[in-house]
């Protein structure tokens, strides 16, 4: 990522000093749904009129621009908008940007030469790599998150599954300009349309660089905290669950008199012998029924069997040391 300048840009600039500072920004604004003629708004102003979030967007242009940001526990991330983001800039390269380029690189070659079929060969095979690789997203990754934000998650996936293949295809793409640099043209107006094709495809692989850079430092982070919060909201839901619908189906109806004395002398704090002595029975008695009560009720810790005696009405919260 190149340095371009240092200043961090923020909600109160105006759109316009990024665009200046910054032209290759143009790209990124189709990616967030913005559409030039902004006049001389602020980034706020304008993220707000387009349905932005207006964090997020200067989180990304920061990180593009100059490597700004920690984003592993970074919650103020928009992960709607990012996904709108990262969705429309698929749609852009796929779209327009790699067809574009076979075109131009097309029109740069000379047709009878037939060491210019195996560059284009070379292009489409990097071109493929590419679609495979943002198809697998589209398919896969992107549903994934958007389950994620409904809040009902595909119990089968997570982002660390995620694979990347980037890296294999930034490789082809270097060898692609080395061949066309050594070993084409040979003659003035070919080598003029190959220069201005190799500029926009080294300006494709910067893009397609930030790119995968924000997917992995901003994206994965974002979902990272996402599939903990679920996780997190899980739990509660189970411990909801237990109290307000007595622990999977159970009710206190389904203990014996015995197995709820058990559970009151295990709230109170009592070993398996002070129970047995309580109740005049064996230890290995008292051993039976706290498994007969963990199976029936699938509750296991102390906490747990506390809760469900408070909720049940087993015993009274104030006599229970918390």
């Amino acid at each position: 990522m190149s340095m371009k300048n240092q200043k961090m840009y923020e909600a109160d600039d105006k759109m316009i000093s990024l665009i200046r500072d910054n032209y290759d920004l143009l790209q990124s604004l189709g990616g967030f749904g913005i559409n030039l003629g902004f006049g001389d708004k602020t980034v706020k102003e304008i993220c707000e009129d387009n349905h932005v979030d207006t964090y997020t967007f200067l989180a990304v242009v920061n990180f593009t621009i100059n490597g700004y940001g920690a984003f592993e526990d970074d919650d103020q991330i928009s992960v709607p908008t990012l996904l709108h983001y990262l969705e429309a800039s698929h749609a852009y390269f796929l779209d327009f940007q790699l067809p574009y380029i076979r075109r131009e690189l097309s029109e740069s070659l000379d047709e009878n030469d037939s060491l210019a079929h195996l560059i284009l060969r070379f292009y489409d095979e990097y071109a493929h790599e590419i679609r495979q690789h943002m198809k697998y997203e589209q398919k896969t990754l992107f549903p994934y998150v958007e389950s994620l934000i409904a809040g009902n998650p595909t119990s089968d996936y997570n982002v660390e599954t995620f694979s990347k293949h980037h890296g294999a295809a930034d490789k082809k793409l270097r060898e692609l300009k080395l061949l066309i640099i050594k070993y084409l043209p040979q003659d003035g107006l070919h080598n003029n349309q190959l220069t201005a094709t190799l500029h926009d495809i080294y300006e494709n692989e910067v893009w397609l660089h930030q790119h995968a850079l924000v997917e992995d430092h901003i994206f994965v982070p974002a979902i990272r905290r996402m599939e903990r919060t679920t996780k997190q909201n899980d739990v509660t839901k189970n411990i909801t669950d237990m109290v307000f619908k007595g622990s999977i189906g159970q009710n206190p109806d389904a203990l014996s008199e015995r197995e709820k004395e058990v559970i009151v002398a295990l709230v109170q704090g009592m070993s398996n012998k002070e129970i047995a002595s309580h109740l005049f029975i064996s230890t290995n008695t008292v051993i039976t029924h706290r498994r007969n009560i963990a199976r029936k009720l699938q509750i296991h810790s102390p906490a747990g069997l506390t809760i469900y005696a408070i909720v049940n009405e087993l015993v009274d919260i104030s006599a229970v040391k918390i």
